[in-house]
């Protein structure tokens, strides 16, 4: 990560300022030409962020991240701009231990906080695909592999102790962090303005908050999130968070050219140290929601293969963890047994974690938009099975916290909530 040695200030980019700015960035001349450019989009959809699709002459090109000071839906809503150089931070971090499924980082700009990143046009928002009856379930597994791979470098175990305890420090990210305590953990189950469902959920919304049961477990899992400095998160890994490509192939497997299947994890301004389970909790709810979104359109079929891609992402992760346990920096009292554990844990946290991602994109702020674009009374019943769904996520995993255990009960919670 190179930053800016020179900047336009901390006013905000435009489209028409956006090639002067290039220009005034030295270390990115090699990416991209400022004096030569033939186009920029602005494409942010999100709620933080100014985002700059650039393209030369030559059609080389760059991705501009910019943040706000406020909400982009809500200028009373201040939000730090100092975010910037967390997700900086992050990038640089993961790309260095997974460049497979990050993009890269070619510069920060602290003064504008302005991130350069690739760019990445050739791939697709895997939660629009999804929308569109695209699966790319390749990505699961993909996925997986990639917690696998930057927690368990990020961890104690890839670490030690003493550098773990100096990333930590750096990498700590209050404001997000209480946002995300708040958004995730708090204000779905209260009286809060940020809130709506239409009125067709306003009873299950009301069961959900009257379930003593399943409180106790977002309660403890918010202890959890605040808590436990377990690996450096991605902190907001959701589906559209994820950029998709497939190899032109069906199943994702590559195309006669020999193309690959590409998946890349972007958008960590909420990165911090935290609990493992949380990354993989965001990204197992938001395929739920995908799940509920296609059986309450009655295709049945594909709810059921959606259905079974959280149990992808798990075994991935895990074959992946585990075959990196040998490289642990320590093993006097870190045996196998150890390892067992803390995947246990792992597997116990992600369920918990993707109830609450369930909760919060049906009834907080930022939801999601699988069910958001759906018509009224079909997203009145993919919301009451995401509900319902997010109960089992939780309190079934007391049981067993399985992925392959709890995905008929998640199921059954779902049928039976499109079908009332």
């Amino acid at each position: 990560m190179t930053a800016s040695t020179t900047s336009v200030g901390d006013e905000l980019l435009t489209a028409e300022t956006v090639p002067a700015y290039l220009s005034s960035r030295r270390e990115l001349a090699g990416v991209i030409s400022g004096s030569d450019v033939v186009s920029v989009e602005e494409v942010g959809d999100g709620n933080l962020n100014l985002v700059f699709i650039v393209k030369d002459g030559s059609g080389r090109g760059i991705v501009l991240k910019q943040s706000l000071p406020h909400v982009r839906t809500d200028p009373d809503w201040p939000m730090t701009r100092e975010r910037s150089t967390r997700e900086a931070t992050v990038l640089a971090e993961h790309h260095l231990i997974d460049p497979e499924h990050v993009p890269t980082l070619y510069g920060y700009d602290p003064i504008g906080h302005v991130l350069a990143i690739s760019e990445l046009s050739d791939h697709a928002v895997w939660r629009r695909e999804l929308t569109e009856g695209r699966d790319h379930a390749y990505a699961a597994a993909e996925l997986g592999r990639y917690v696998a791979r930057t927690s368990f470098a990020t961890s104690v175990f890839g670490l030690g102790s003493a550098r773990k305890r100096a990333l930590v420090a750096t990498t700590a990210n209050v404001e997000l962090s209480e946002i995300t305590e708040d958004l995730v953990f708090a204000e779905p189950f209260t009286d809060h303005p940020h809130n709506g469902v239409l009125p067709g959920n306003d009873d299950d919304v009301a069961a959900m908050r009257a379930d003593a049961v399943l409180r106790r477990e977002i309660g403890l899992a918010r202890i959890a999130f605040q808590n436990e400095s377990e690996s450096l998160l991605h902190g907001d890994l959701h589906t559209g968070s994820v950029l998709v490509r497939d190899g032109g192939g069906e199943d994702g497997a590559g195309d006669e050219d020999g193309a690959a299947p590409s998946v890349k994890a972007f958008d960590a301004e909420f990165g911090v140290y935290g609990p493992t389970g949380f990354d993989l909790g965001q990204l197992h709810g938001n395929l739920v929601i995908a799940q509920a979104r296609a059986a309450a359109l009655g295709d049945g079929e594909r709810a059921d293969r959606l259905g079974a891609l959280p149990a992808d992402l798990w075994r991935a992760f895990e074959a992946e963890y585990r075959a990196l346990w040998p490289t642990r920096v320590e093993d006097r009292v870190f045996g196998d047994e150890v390892l067992d554990s803390v995947l246990d844990r792992i597997r116990s946290h992600t369920a918990v974690f993707a109830a609450a991602e369930c909760i919060r994109r049906v009834v907080g702020f930022a939801k999601a938009t699988d069910l958001e674009t759906l018509d009224d009374e079909v997203r009145v019943r993919a919301a009451r099975a995401v509900l319902r769904a997010a109960r089992v996520l939780a309190v079934d995993r007391l049981d067993d916290a399985a992925p392959d255990a709890l995905a008929p009960r998640v199921a059954d919670a779902i049928r039976s909530a499109v079908t009332d």
